[in-house]
Order: structure tokens, then sequence, then C-alpha cells
């Protein structure tokens, strides 16, 4: 079984040995209602799961795994710290395994699992260095390398999105100012359209619309936004030397509007550095849940294997 944690809602399936989803559910966060409430709508949640799971199939999961954003200790189980969720040093592995009824459990970050569905089954699948980036609510980035995603000494690889790109620019959640993600993921530039446009419910995808019709304000948002991503981007290029990046989340709906330009800004900028492919992902939202599942399999094949 795989679950995937975001700010705003979770997604959830059972998923066979294939990747065939036999089951899908999703439910909100609700995460206004504090860190300790998530925590128990979380873990009901995968139980409610599981007992579907036995319903259905009549056995249940044998292994569970859960994405959650934010730094993730992956080798102890423990959800170190997630803004969005308001949790701190949760023990989240232990705790689903004691409401499973002891079934292993995989815990692993958010965009890392879209990274690795991504890479095995998705855009990345046969690339031996690859960029995951989803744009989304914020920006984060997960490296692949020779089929794995490298989640760096303390859980933090890929954080891509607190690169500071503007120096004088908006302040960041992390206490900087003018990180590319508060200039460049779907909410900002949402965000930005909404200022200019007067409708408050604007989003990243209606600027995208706008853009496509010729509005001229929109346009400037717009272009403000892809000269960000693109000086992020080279900077991420510079160092991790990637030979693809699949770009993902609410901006990459976008299409042709978001790829075009941005791959021409790239090119403009880079020097010396090789350009990498630059394509959308292929699995959507449901690559962070995806992804979940397959680390679940991982760690059942581990323990096969070690006994």
């Amino acid at each position: 079984m795989a679950l995937d944690v975001g700010g705003t809602g979770m997604k959830a399936a059972l998923v066979g040995p294939d990747n065939e989803r036999l089951h899908e559910a999703r439910r909100a966060t609700d995460r206004e209602r504090g860190p300790e409430p998530v925590l128990e709508e979380v873990l009901g949640f995968a139980a409610e799961l599981a007992a579907t799971g036995t319903g259905l199939l009549g056995a249940p999961p044998v292994a569970a795994g859960v994405a959650v954003p934010g730094i993730i200790d992956e080798p102890r189980g423990v959800a170190v710290y997630s803004a969005n969720l308001g949790w701190r040093d949760v023990p989240l592995r232990e705790l689903l395994a004691q409401r499973l009824g002891g079934v292993p459990v995989a815990l692993g970050h958010d965009v890392r699992s879209g990274g690795v569905a991504e890479g095995r089954i998705g855009a990345g699948s046969g690339v031996d260095r690859f960029l995951f980036l989803p744009l989304g609510t914020g920006i984060a980035g997960a490296i692949g390398i020779d089929g794995r995603v490298e989640p760096g000494a303390h859980g933090g690889a890929g954080e891509i999105g607190h690169i500071v790109v503007r120096p004088d620019g908006p302040e960041c959640g992390c206490g900087q100012r003018g990180c590319l993600e508060t200039l460049a993921s779907a909410s900002a530039v949402g965000r930005a359209w909404r200022d200019v446009c007067g409708d408050p419910v604007a989003s990243a995808v209606d600027a995208a619309r706008a853009v496509e019709r010729g509005d001229a304000r929109a346009l400037a948002v717009w272009e403000d936004a892809l000269a960000a991503l693109a000086d992020g981007l080279v900077t991420a290029i510079t160092l991790l030397d990637p030979r693809t990046v699949i770009i993902g989340g609410g901006l990459a709906e976008a299409g042709d509007v978001l790829f075009g330009p941005l791959r021409e800004a790239v090119r403009r900028r880079v020097t010396f550095q090789q350009l990498p492919t630059i394509i959308p992902a292929a699995l959507g939202d449901a690559a962070g849940c995806l992804g979940a599942g397959l680390l679940a399999w991982d760690l059942l094949s581990a323990e096969v294997t070690s006994r």
C-alpha cells in the first residue's frame, strides 16, 4: 500500500507488484487543525486503506510506503521537520507499523519518492542522471543517479527551491529572501497573477491561459517567473550535470507555454555546461504515491533477500 501526504491533501493506493493501482483514494489533510490531528488522520487513513485491501483482495497489504514533505531521516523512519504539516521529529514509520499490525513500512520524502517513480516507470526511465523538479506549492528536486534517488547526508538533497536567485526578492518561509520557490513555483506565479489581474482565485494555470491569449500583463508575470526558474536551473545544471531535467507539478500543466520559453532561456544562460534535455513529467500528481508504493516493494524485496 502507498500513501502520499501533502500539505492540502493525501493520495493513497493499493499497488500490485507490477505497479498496477488496484484501488485509489484521496482525502484532505486539514493541516489547519494542527500537527497532532493531522498525524492521527494519516494513521487512520492508512488503517482504512489496509482494511479496504483485506476486503477487496482477501489479504492485508504485505508492506506500506509513505511519502511526506520536509526533512526526512529515511534510515530511522523519522519525519524530522515538515513546515507544511507542523511536524517535528515524528517517528512515523514506527507509528504506522504499530497501527498496521506490524506491516513493514518505508518512509520517504515526497519529491524524492516522486523522483523514484519518474525514474523507474515515468519520464526518466532508462536515464542514468536526471533531476526531477515539481513546480507546485513550493519547489524541491529529486536527484536521480543510476536508478536511485540521492537523499544527501542529512536527508536534505535537492532543495533547489531555496537557491537564492533574487537576493532582494520576496521573503521565504525558510528565512531567506528571493528563494527560487518564492518566484517560480505554481503558488508564486498564481499569487503574482492575482496581484495584477485582481481576481482573488486566479491560479498559475489561469496566468498561462492569459499568456496564450496574448495578455501583456500575464506575459510580464510569466517572463519574470521563467527568468528566475532558468537562473535556478542553470545553478543546478552546473552543480549536478544531469542528462535530463524532468519538470512536473502544477506549472508543468501549462505545456508548451512553459517548456518552449524555458528551454530557450536555459540555452541562453549556459556557457561551458552541457545542456540537458528538459521534458515534462509523465506521472502527474500520482508520482509521489506510486513512488511510495515502489519504496514499499523495495523494502519487502530487501527483507526477503536478507533472510
